[in-house]
């Protein structure tokens, strides 16, 4: 098969929805298509952890139909086309990599991430629309997963000198929210409850990037490992001619320790 000019991909997303193109496709709009672009993302994620090179490529151009989807949906309304698209982040590459493109002089990634976020302040506006000036914690999407949430607002507050100076005073933190927790149990609000989790799991993700990990990451590989040693425990169990839904709890708990010592 003869490589495919990307003018090609965007003329067939055109045609697709054309007056006589594909139903489902004219149907669609920004709003519709949110869903898919967060389905393909994490599908792209899971072939990376897989190791699935294959999958990987496959997905790839998956999540590329969902931008030159939206393009195309925003074409037609006069607001953007994909060219745009193209040139907006070519030229957005350029001017925040003067450390590559320009004379700008930089030791570690940690220079480049303080350049980073400085050129984007001076990109952005820094007032709101009423005369206000922007937080410095503005700009983090609240339509982001929790955990990264919080790792970006933490990170932006942590820039004006709003942050722990180590980990084990987040990790003291965490203890102090859990203790919170415990109380607001005590009292049986669960108004309260959800406030303190919230707290703890909030602490929890900060914590994480005290550590330079991931929480979402880390989260991934604990459920891994949960759906690995859960069936663990059902495959013993049938082994052992036992259904594991009928196993009274204190069996299941040993069998929990079995597959842990089997799969880690």
């Amino acid at each position: 098969m003869s490589n495919v000019d990307i003018q090609k991909l965007v003329d067939v997303m055109s045609k697709l929805r054309a007056p006589d193109g594909c139903p489902w496709d004219r149907e669609q709009d920004h709003n519709t298509l949110k869903r898919f672009l967060v389905e393909e993302s994490y599908e792209v994620i899971e072939a990376i952890e897989d190791k699935d090179y294959e999958h990987l490529k496959e997905e790839l151009g998956d999540l590329l139909l969902q931008v030159v989807f939206h393009a195309q949906v925003a074409n037609e309304s006069k607001l953007f086309t994909f060219q745009d698209v193209i040139d907006g982040i070519y030229n957005k590459l350029i001017h925040r990599h003067p450390h590559v493109f320009k004379d700008a002089l930089v030791n570690t990634s940690r220079d480049v991430e303080v350049m980073w976020e400085d050129i984007k302040r001076k990109e952005k506006k820094h007032m709101n629309t009423d005369g206000t000036e922007r937080s410095a914690i503005d700009g983090v999407p609240m339509g982001m997963p929790a955990t990264l949430q919080a790792v970006r607002l933490t990170e932006k507050a942590g820039r004006v000198g709003f942050d722990w100076e180590n980990a084990k005073q987040v990790l003291d933190k965490i203890e102090e929210e859990l203790n919170e927790l415990k109380e607001s149990f005590a009292k049986n609000d669960r108004k309260e409850i959800e406030h303190e989790l919230g707290d703890v799991l909030f602490a929890a993700s900060n914590l994480a990037r005290h550590l330079n990990a991931d929480p979402e990451e880390v989260h991934r590989k604990a459920l891994q490992r949960f759906r690995l040693r859960f069936k663990t425990m059902e495959k013993i169990a049938g082994e052992r001619g036992q259904k594991f839904k009928d196993l009274p709890f204190a069996e299941k708990e040993k069998l929990w320790v079995e597959a842990k010592k089997i799969v880690g």
